[in-house]
């Protein structure tokens, strides 16, 4: 068994008590370092103590935690210090100390905007640079005064991992099952998709949820689903950089494109079975970009992506990252990205990437410019398992960084539709808006809107509606013939636009269709 946590079973590098042991080893490799503050950023506090418990007991020093209400407590005895609810005494009581141990501080980092609250720190932490033990402070933000910033450590806690979700259900179930029966009405892959929709919210969070949905009626079923996701989209509406998009639409709603379907096909075993995966040596995918003309069902793709893969589908809106103040608008996007990959696994849609970073827009001050380094490095270097799905209308606003091999699995071309396309087209719009498709003449109407992309032959549909309804006749061939032979389609207007984009396209992306 490795050092640092008494809890693991032997030959298991996680700990099944307290989480991840990567971290406990991380903290005691910091504190033997002789590092006498650590700054452990994290929202999730209980989480946090536990951990600290368990690290206090790998290194057999005692172990204090702090809050302002409470004052300063062992862990091991009933009553809190005398006097230590105010934390300036607290931290002249451990300066005065003179035995090793680990001291958690919760809520201290809003109050050391006060300067003789910092000295008072800056003098406690001074003594673990000599003795083994730490002072550890927990929240997000911490702003650690200069004089103490040589000595101190900063350390992300990861969130929790689908392990820990899995326990922490098992847990629930088992203590619940002593008072009443408690029935698991899920298959192994409703299972699976419960613990990938926990993902992003904390252990608190997931308890009450998973807490309330096997009380409520005795069950755990396909239905409690429903309760985490409001619960994800409750975060998400939160912070307000993210859009929680209500998806409905299924890949068969998505006309032709069966190279990219297919292509989706294949990896959406690694959703499903993603132990498995690992064990075949294959990584979460990280995602495509797709070119072509406007209207073409990019924008559906991406929707559609999402409930196939039966994964939460976050929305990148450019106008909720820019801000008029000097870096607020990379700080929007780094909050951004972090909550994409605290929701993991997730699909991210970002519609229309160029506007997001537009190549060789100075006029901004160079936000864009960092932005798009900023995004360049997270395509590489990011944690969590988020699928970009990233579309463009306009590749030449797109900065060559981004279309280099790598950034994502594949780039496709979305091309507007062929004759079989435009008929399935209309069958679909024909179908959802309650018109049997089989009483209409699809080869007809698919040859009329030659040059029509999928948005263009669904507002003719609309429009025939319109029309139909005005004049109080049944929708027939006629009407919608009619609409066609109205209709402007952009393939026209722009033919010059859209040679040039196929022109590019040819031996650089790969066909969707």
């Amino acid at each position: 068994m490795k050092e640092g946590c008494r809890h693991r079973s032997p030959g298991d590098d996680t700990c099944s008590t307290c989480g991840d042991f990567d971290v406990i080893r991380e903290l005691i490799l910091l504190i033997r370092s002789r590092y006498a503050l650590i700054c452990l950023d994290t929202v999730e506090e209980d989480r946090a103590e536990s951990l600290l418990k368990h690290l206090a007991d790998s290194m057999n020093l005692p172990f204090f935690t702090w809050t302002l209400g409470r004052g300063l407590q062992r862990a091991d005895v009933g009553k809190p210090v005398y006097a230590t609810a105010d934390p300036k005494q607290a931290l002249d009581h451990i300066e005065l100390s003179e035995f090793p141990a680990i001291y958690h501080f919760q809520g201290l980092g809003a109050l050391l905007d006060d300067a003789l609250l910092g000295a008072k720190l800056a003098q406690a932490a001074r003594r673990f640079t000599k003795i083994e033990g730490a002072l550890v402070l927990t929240g997000t933000e911490v702003k650690i005064p200069e004089a103490v910033k040589p000595h101190t450590a900063y350390l992300k806690l990861p969130p929790p991992a689908r392990r820990d979700y899995a326990q922490l259900l098992e847990g629930i179930y088992r203590d619940l099952s002593k008072k009443r029966e408690i029935k698991v009405e899920m298959s192994k892959q409703e299972m699976n998709r419960l613990l990938n929709d926990l993902s992003g919210l904390t252990l608190l969070e997931a308890g009450k949820i998973l807490t309330k949905a096997m009380i409520e009626d005795g069950r755990l079923s396909h239905e409690d689903l429903k309760l985490v996701i409001e619960a994800k989209k409750r975060i998400v509406e939160r912070e307000g950089l993210l859009e929680y998009f209500p998806v409905e639409e299924r890949m068969a709603d998505v006309a032709d494109l069966a190279q990219l379907k297919a292509w989706l096909a294949k990896r959406k075993n690694i959703i499903d079975e993603p132990e498995r995966a690992t064990r075949m040596g294959l990584s979460f995918p990280k995602g495509i970009l797709l070119l072509g003309v406007p209207g073409s069902g990019k924008s559906l793709c991406a929707k559609s992506v999402a409930m196939e893969w039966t994964l939460p589908l976050l929305k990148m809106d450019p106008s909720n990252l820019y801000n008029k103040y000097i870096g607020e608008t990379e700080k929007n996007f780094k909050r951004a990205m972090d909550m994409a990959e605290t929701m993991s696994p997730v699909v991210l849609w970002i519609d229309e990437i160029e506007k997001v970073l537009a190549a060789g827009d100075q006029e901004d001050g160079g936000v864009s410019l960092r932005v798009l380094g900023m995004f360049l490095s997270w395509l590489q270097d990011r944690r969590g398992d988020v699928f970009v799905v990233a579309t463009s209308n306009d590749v030449q606003r797109l900065p060559p960084e981004l279309l280099r091999k790598g950034r994502f699995d594949e780039i496709f071309f979305v091309d507007l539709p062929d004759q079989e396309a435009r008929a399935a087209i209309f069958r679909i719009h024909l179908k959802r808006r309650g018109h049997d498709p089989e009483r209409f003449a699809l080869p007809r109407l698919a040859a009329a809107s030659e040059g029509f992309s999928g948005a263009e032959i669904e507002q003719a549909v609309v429009a025939a509606l319109y029309t139909a309804f005005a004049g109080d006749r049944p929708l027939s061939n006629e009407i919608l013939l009619e609409e066609c032979g109205h209709t402007n389609p952009l393939s026209r207007t722009r033919a010059e636009y859209i040679r040039s984009l196929r022109k590019w396209a040819t031996g650089r992306t790969v066909s969707a269709q």
